[in-house]
């Protein structure tokens, strides 16, 4: 029953969101089943429109799972949009540095010549790397002198975009770019896009090798948090911290590890960005990533299986906002944020608190009369 009830209360949270969406649409003189099916039958078309839907959906796997083991340890990270912005420069400072000189840039000097099959892994421990510190960060502060980690996650997003664009705009930023871009990374540490394995999908959709690291990244999270020792103690203390304590479990430990995981996920996004699709750190590249994430972990249930299909779910949005801001009258895709929103809202009201206080409204009434 429990279980079902997990399935169950997204569900109804998204056929509610869609209602009242579709209410919405009415209202301001667009119809409710053309909006829909131009939302989302244009992300099931092929190749482009699983393609892209797919790609738009790798990095709010990894945030939505970030976000989903801080949640399992009782914690709420809202710094993993500062965490994949670190792991990102981090990849493309490893790339750039230890990769082939460009012959035509002089300004960044490398460490190594690192071959592809160093580098690439290596470009990847570092983003992993990097968005583990960072968010191991705010899990120490709070282990360590119990301060908040939302406060301590939030700050923390701003210092790591403020000095990612000084050291981009100042550094790593080939003279006369307009644009607010590092160099870009050895051609060797770029990551294949999977139109080169799947028949039909060219190469120009941007879908790539990440998509694969982000399913795998599901199932290891599943793994580790219900089938290891490890796991079993980082949801105790989630569940409760004080009988955690008394079964011997380190709270403090827990903490920092569920931070540093936490941001170690978040970092992946960095290796799609980077490594998968600009091959190069761009300044401002997240489309709030790590804040949507938290909805995708919410409406996902904390669960790897869950996050999977509501970051699915979420590309769809995405993808289909594009072709109804396009085709539709009067709705614009600002539908996708309304969405998104009302999905939030109705996830965190909770269906079986609704249904119980509707019982006992109900029941209030029928003991007056």
């Amino acid at each position: 029953m429990k279980q079902l009830r997990e399935i169950l209360y997204p569900l109804i949270a998204v056929i509610g969101a869609f209602v009242i969406g579709g209410i919405v649409i009415w209202i301001i003189g667009d119809s409710p089943f053309q909006t829909y099916k131009l939302l989302i039958g244009s992300a099931f078309s092929w190749p482009d429109g699983i393609g892209y839907t797919l790609f738009n959906a790798t990095p709010l796997i990894f945030t939505g799972l970030a976000v989903a083991v801080a949640f399992r340890c009782g914690l709420l990270n809202i710094g993993a949009e500062g965490q994949l912005y670190v792991a990102a420069f981090a990849a493309a400072w490893v790339g750039m540095k230890f990769g082939a000189p460009d012959p035509g840039n002089t300004t960044i000097s490398q460490i190594a010549h690192l071959p592809g099959f160093v580098l690439l892994p290596l470009c990847c421990i570092a983003a992993i790397a990097a968005g583990a510190i960072w968010g191991g960060i705010p899990g120490l502060l709070k282990a360590r002198f119990g301060s908040h980690e939302v406060i301590n996650t939030i700050m923390l997003n701003f210092i790591a975009i403020a000095l990612l664009s000084y050291f981009t705009q100042y550094h790593f930023k080939i003279p006369g770019d307009a644009i607010m871009q590092t160099a870009p990374i050895s051609p060797v540490a770029s990551l294949p896009t999977l139109g080169r394995f799947i028949p039909g999908l060219p190469a120009r959709i941007p879908l790539n090798i990440a998509f694969i690291f982000a399913v795998i990244a599901c199932i290891l999270v599943y793994i580790f948090l219900w089938k290891t020792k490890w796991g079993y103690e980082l949801r105790a203390t989630g569940a409760n911290p004080s009988a955690a304590e008394y079964g011997g479990i380190s709270i403090r430990k827990q903490i920092i590890l569920a931070m540093a995981i936490s941001g170690g996920l978040a970092g992946m996004v960095g290796i799609n960005e980077v490594l998968g699709y600009r091959h190069r750190y761009y300044d401002g590249f997240s489309a709030n990533y790590g804040f949507v994430g938290i909805a995708v972990a919410l409406l996902g249930r904390n669960h790897p299986v869950g996050v999977f299909l509501a970051a699915i779910l979420f590309a769809i949005l995405l993808r289909g906002g594009i072709f109804v801001d396009a085709f539709t009258m009067h709705v614009s895709k600002d539908i996708v944020d309304m969405l998104q929103g009302i999905v939030i809202i109705l996830v965190a009201l909770r269906p079986d608190a609704i249904f119980g206080s509707l019982r006992k409204i109900g029941f209030m009434r029928k003991a007056k009369v």
